[in-house]
């Protein structure tokens, strides 16, 4: 079983004060790296540094709302004033503003798109930047979501979002494969403050921080857990033993790992001249609409009382 140490290694993560950047933080932390942590709210962000202080870990903080190139610059720029380099980068940070379309504003639709994607955007770019200069390689983890996969009522926004960020990890895989900078998105599933707004899922999360464990169909069956469950595959990427790995979308919660497809054409058929509006109609139902494809995030199947 192979080693994980990132010791000498300094990586940013964004939105990084709670919940499952924190978990990222902490985990690159405990296997050696150096952390600039983030967060818009200072109290949150020294928190954290203090925790992953008080843990055995190197941190420090860089208190700024991720989205602009401004900000972006601000986080690699503190890796290196602080540690001397950038190896990785955890683009975790992120917002909502849910509503269904005709309810959805502009300001709705920006706010998450400004910090989702342009910000993983502008973060990737900047540490694109520093790390082709250091010649040494290193790694991108994009944060992506179940929603940016699928689909999800009420989150046009943070869905697309998602998708997009899906999308950059692909491209930018082969951008800079040649520099050794592998990039891979991760989508993580755990028990957060946005999934105990699910009225299902929230008695075992109450349950879970009363010191009860989650039962095996959720970590199991759902791949349901702790963020601590979906931090192992951070410092993973990160890792030597990932070098290989890039260009993926993993899937990561409760007991479960799993290998996202990308989209790839499944059924085709084909009319001699091209088709028409009426022969698309004809064929349609027996070629290639004859299975069409779900959307939306499957229901979790609980057990019947």
């Amino acid at each position: 079983m192979p080693s994980i140490d990132l010791s000498g290694k300094a990586a940013v993560v964004t939105g990084s004060g709670r919940g499952l950047g924190l978990a990222y933080a902490h985990a690159l932390a405990a296997h050696g790296a150096s952390v600039v942590v983030n967060d818009v709210d200072e109290a949150v962000a020294e928190a954290a540094v203090k925790s992953i202080a008080e843990a055995g870990g190197k941190a420090v903080a860089e208190v700024v709302p991720v989205g602009t190139s401004e900000a972006a610059e601000r986080l690699v720029n503190r890796a290196v004033e602080e540690f001397g380099r950038l190896d990785v980068l955890v683009t975790n940070a992120g917002i909502l503003r849910d509503k269904v379309l005709w309810k959805m504003t502009d300001e709705d639709f920006d706010a998450v798109l400004t910090t989702h994607l342009k910000g993983t955007f502008t973060c990737a770019r900047a540490a694109a930047v520093r790390m082709r200069e250091q010649g040494e390689g290193g790694s991108l983890i994009l944060v992506g979501s179940p929603a940016g996969q699928r689909g999800n009522f009420g989150q046009t926004n943070y869905a697309a979002a998602k998708a997009g960020i899906a999308a950059m990890a692909r491209t930018w895989s082969m951008e800079l494969g040649r520099a050794g900078i592998t990039v891979n998105a991760i989508v993580p599933v755990a028990a957060t403050a946005m999934t105990e707004t699910i009225p299902a899922f929230a008695p075992y999360i109450e349950a879970m921080r009363n010191g009860e464990p989650l039962p095996d169909f959720l970590r199991k069956g759902e791949g349901f857990g702790t963020p601590e469950d979906c931090a192992a595959l951070v410092p993973f990427l990160a890792s030597e033993a990932a070098r290989g790995v890039t260009g993926q979308c993993v899937g990561i919660g409760g007991d479960k790992v799993a290998l996202w497809s990308h989209p790839q054409e499944i059924r085709a058929a084909y009319a001699d001249g091209g088709w028409t509006p009426e022969t698309l109609a004809d064929a349609w139902p027996t070629s290639v609409g004859a299975e069409p494809q779900s959307v939306g995030i499957p229901a979790p199947k609980f057990p019947e009382a």
